[in-house]
């Protein structure tokens, strides 16, 4: 089956470029030149992965972002003219999977999708448990679904790899270092801060004291160690 982009960008040729250059790498493309349309495609389409523009037509590419991730974990890439670096931290911080500046070269923004989908489908170690339970936290593997309290929780893509990345590694103390190197990669050692608010929202989420933690425990000056042991759970537990 064909990886399915959905590419929200309100410059016509571009999308015309993108959809005849990325089908020569066997993705099937759908454009969309205003967030409303790209919206729509969304929910009806369930891309694999959207490529975002910053400056769109009547809202900001950082808004579409942030109602993206309010009903899916879809990985995002997203695109802007601007350099700034408290732009491109902001993306990352809202959800972004990863930033990539116009003008580019069209093999980088292959190369960047290949990654940020092969990060994002990565199969845990733990792969013959599909959704495992540690206390109140309910997690789906194959659906990357969560639950907490019997509650669907709403996480970015990034959030989700770091709570598989400690649900895989119970008990074990994950240095940011490492968190970075798995769930990022090398090259975006100089967005760490992503890395730090994932892990505040994280905790928040799942309403975890960091002076009483239940999930998460600070080893200061090295990491973070997940406490519980999660627990096989049969699907039909949450309803899903």
């Amino acid at each position: 089956m064909n990886t399915t982009i959905l590419v929200i960008d309100d410059d016509r040729k571009l999308n015309e470029l993108l959809s005849t250059y990325l089908s020569q790498f066997g993705m099937d493309v759908l454009t969309a030149s205003h967030p409303d349309e790209g919206m729509a495609l969304l929910r009806q389409r369930l891309p694999s992965l959207v490529i975002l523009d910053v400056m769109l037509p009547g809202c900001d590419g950082f808004t579409v972002c942030r109602e993206i991730r309010k009903q899916s974990a879809v990985p995002i890439i997203m695109l802007t003219a601007r350099g700034d670096l408290p732009d491109r931290v902001a993306g990352l911080e809202i959800g972004a999977d990863d930033y990539l500046l116009k003008p580019f070269e069209p093999r980088e923004l292959v190369a960047r999708i290949q990654t940020v989908l092969r990060r994002s489908g990565e199969a845990p170690p733990r792969a013959q448990t599909e959704r495992v339970q540690a206390g109140a936290l309910i997690v789906d593997f194959r659906s990357r679904m969560t639950w907490f309290d019997g509650t669907p929780l709403e996480l970015t893509t990034t959030e989700f790899e770091i709570l598989s990345l400690f649900l895989q590694q119970p008990g074990t103390v994950l240095s940011r270092d490492h968190i970075m190197d798995r769930v990022r990669g090398t090259d975006w050692e100089a967005y760490n801060r992503s890395i730090d608010v994932a892990m505040s929202r994280l905790r928040h989420k799942l309403r975890d004291d960091a002076k009483r933690p239940q999930y998460f425990k600070t080893i200061w000056g090295t990491g973070y160690m997940f406490l519980p042991i999660p627990q096989p759970v049969k699907a039909e537990l949450t309803g899903g």
